[in-house]
């Protein structure tokens, strides 16, 4: 018996179900392994910045990290839907979809195929530190207001990194935090009172296999 073909999804079919106005943070990363403060941080993000869903954005490959030890797409995005165990948290590999491991082309994608939706970007701290390597990242803060999730000790260290520093002016204070997706980019903000810490980088054994499969927060 002859193996039934899949079809591969369509770049329509790999953005989640969404509507004209939704405010829809976007987390992205390799989820090499999904754990439970990729949980945390989108609960966080819900409720701090009055989200409707969050979208787990899995890349196919990190430009920056190495790709040594990285698992499988499907393996990480079904370990992505087991850790998130929230309605509101979708999972998407739509860079693999469209062939691209760039965040802006990813962004650009959106805006154009899900223009009437509300899209923050959310990062750590820790990404926020480095976000002047990332691949047009003026572009990228142009587009879509950022939320910047803050992950101590990186707390200094990423508010004097140069991007920090040239956005620092489309700041908004932290009490106005729920302002943020209705604001027309540059606009962000540091969150802090984030209390679970947590990589996956520390959930990988020397081979690349995981420690765990799954957490909760």
């Amino acid at each position: 018996m002859k193996p039934v073909a899949v079809a591969s999804p369509t770049a329509a079919q790999a953005i989640p179900l969404h509507a004209n106005g939704m405010r829809i943070g976007l987390l992205g990363g390799s989820f090499n392994p999904p754990h439970a403060a990729h949980r945390a941080i989108s609960l966080f993000a819900l409720k701090r910045l009055k989200l409707d869903r969050v979208w787990w954005l899995l890349s196919p490959g990190n430009p920056l990290k190495s790709h040594s030890g990285l698992h499988a797409l499907a393996e990480r995005a079904q370990a992505a839907r087991d850790v998130a165990e929230d309605p509101r948290i979708d999972i998407s590999c739509l860079e693999a979809v469209i062939g691209t491991r760039y965040t802006v082309d990813t962004i650009t994608h959106l805006r154009r195929r899900v223009s009437g939706v509300r899209f923050v970007w959310i990062m750590g701290a820790d990404n926020l530190a480095q976000f002047h390597r990332w691949k047009d990242w003026r572009r990228i803060a142009a587009e879509v207001p950022i939320a910047v999730i803050d992950r101590p000790p990186q707390s200094f260290r990423a508010l004097a990194a140069p991007a920090a520093q040239a956005l620092a002016r489309y700041r908004l204070p932290e009490n106005q935090a729920a302002r943020l997706p209705d604001q027309r980019a540059p606009a962000w903000v540091f969150l802090t009172g984030m209390k679970l810490e947590m990589s996956s980088t520390g959930l990988r054994n020397p081979d690349g296999s995981w420690r765990i499969n799954k957490q909760h927060s």
